[in-house]
């Protein structure tokens, strides 16, 4: 993965030599099949309803009456109710669990949208490598998905992704091509002093970083692939309460300059499912709020920091301030020439 800075020469660079694979790209056509597959195989314990949608919740009493239901009753559309231990919303983040729970979400919408597309090499590579470059007006990152192909995330403002998506094809494929390639926002100043710096860090550590790599060059736009959303970020302030937890997009929204949306969202999975199957192991109810609050903690205490940081680094590369841009271009060399550092960054990032 190679992230750098439309402003200067700053660059950081995750590499093998330094840590595994550091990912993946997947795209959701594939995820879904697999999903389904493995629903399919335990058709015998799993149910799936689909064309289904809830449109109603009944909440249980935290202290539970010899009158009442001590389960979660959920309304479907077609008349049916399903009673259930357990209610995981992961309905998203315009989660109806959340809104019916009355779990408050905090949230705010950034001055953004992302533009996404499958884009077409201009010729076939190992494409193994992530790309990414903080424009003044957002990040623009391409991400592997064959030899031949990548798939497009620029985050920029409202006006402008209007624009890329009105675009015909060659003048779309040119702008991409001068976001990854034009130094456009360069100063000599910064230049000067970004050069300094990283001469100085090769004194003290002589044995270098990776070598920078050049991004490819597009050839075209998959038809009928280009979109656009609304960026915004959003936190609930409770994941859990009696017999409910949320998990996914239902609980936090993040900028998608890190990649980390989705990977938040397997966290909570892998957390919540160790929680629950310790809780089943030992005999204990799976809906009581002790053991979802220990799910809460931990993934409260990752999640907020992450996205803290991801907020951070939004605002930090939304200026061309001359300032600014000296202090991340100081920090983004030093951070590449420091392997274990990116390695921390890269094990936190992946829980």
């Amino acid at each position: 993965m190679q992230v750098w800075d439309a402003c200067s020469e700053a660059m950081i660079i995750f590499d093998k030599d330094n840590l595994e694979d550091m990912g993946y790209v997947v795209e959701n056509n594939v995820i879904m099949s697999a999903l389904t597959k493995q629903l399919d195989a335990v058709s015998d314990r799993v149910e799936v309803l689909y064309r289904s949608r809830a449109v109603g919740y009944t909440w249980p009493l935290t202290c539970h009456l010899s009158d009442t239901s001590p389960w979660v009753k959920i309304d479907l559309a077609d008349g049916r109710r399903l009673e259930t231990k357990l209610l995981i919303g992961a309905d998203g983040q315009n989660s109806m669990v959340r809104k019916a729970a009355g779990i408050q979400n905090i949230h705010y919408q950034y001055d953004q949208s992302a533009v996404v597309a499958t884009l077409h090499l201009s010729e076939a590579t190992d494409n193994n490598v992530a790309w990414q470059r903080f424009l003044p007006s957002g990040p623009i990152a391409l991400l592997p998905l064959s030899d031949t192909a990548s798939s497009l995330v620029w985050s920029t403002s409202h006006e402008h992704a209007s624009q890329l998506l009105s675009m015909d094809e060659e003048s779309f494929v040119d702008t991409i091509n001068s976001a990854f390639w034009s130094n456009l926002h360069h100063s000599d100043f910064i230049d000067t002093a970004g050069s300094v710096f990283r001469s100085a860090i090769s004194l003290l550590m002589p044995s270098g970083t990776a070598a920078r790599q050049l991004p490819p060059s597009i050839a075209r736009v998959e038809p009928k692939s280009r979109a656009v959303f609304p960026l915004g970020m959003g936190h609930a302030t409770e994941y859990v309460r009696h017999r409910i937890v949320l998990i996914g997009d239902a609980a936090h929204r993040v900028h998608p300059l890190a990649g980390q949306g989705v990977n938040m969202g397997f966290g909570d999975i892998a957390c919540l499912t160790h929680h629950l199957s310790t809780a089943a192991f030992d005999g204990k109810d799976l809906g009581s709020i002790k053991h979802l609050l220990q799910f809460e903690t931990e993934r409260q205490r990752h999640n907020l920091s992450l996205m803290a940081a991801i907020d951070l680094l939004k605002r930090l590369y939304s200026t061309s301030v001359a300032p600014f841009v000296l202090l991340r271009t100081w920090g983004l060399q030093t951070t590449n020439a420091l392997s274990p550092v990116k390695e921390q960054i890269m094990s936190f990032a992946s829980k």
